[in-house]
């Protein structure tokens, strides 16, 4: 898993295909999603782009593409389930799959050791 310093996460399904959510503590600081405005299928996004929006009971929060390519699955359930998100933030509450257009783009994100460093204030 890899992480942005905005709080989103990228784990690689295969060599093309990338699942993308919001990490745990983002949920947190967030509270309880209670409405999720996915991307659409299709949609070819950039890296640090806005792709889709959370509501929580505290606040509205954008959520932006930490790497390049073209929209290829969301996850639909949190349409009628967004608690998903809180459940399982890393998990089944993922938000959308994308095809990169450039594998190499993960290679600039962080690792979980750096996240958390950066988590930390180190």
């Amino acid at each position: 898993m890899k992480f942005t310093d905005s709080h989103e996460w990228v784990e690689l399904e295969d060599e093309q295909i990338a699942r993308i959510g919001i990490t745990t503590y983002a949920q947190k600081e967030l509270g309880d999603i209670v409405y999720v405005e996915l991307p659409k299928v299709g949609k070819e996004v950039n890296a640090k782009q806005e792709i889709a929006v959370l509501e929580s009971t505290k606040a509205a929060a954008d959520i932006y593409s930490p790497v390049s390519g073209k929209i290829c699955e969301v996850n639909e359930q949190l349409t009628t389930s967004p608690e998903w998100i809180n459940e399982s933030a890393e998990e089944k509450g993922w938000i959308y799959k994308i095809r990169l257009n450039d594998p190499a783009e993960l290679d600039l994100l962080m690792n979980e050791s750096e996240y958390q460093n950066m988590l930390n204030g180190a």
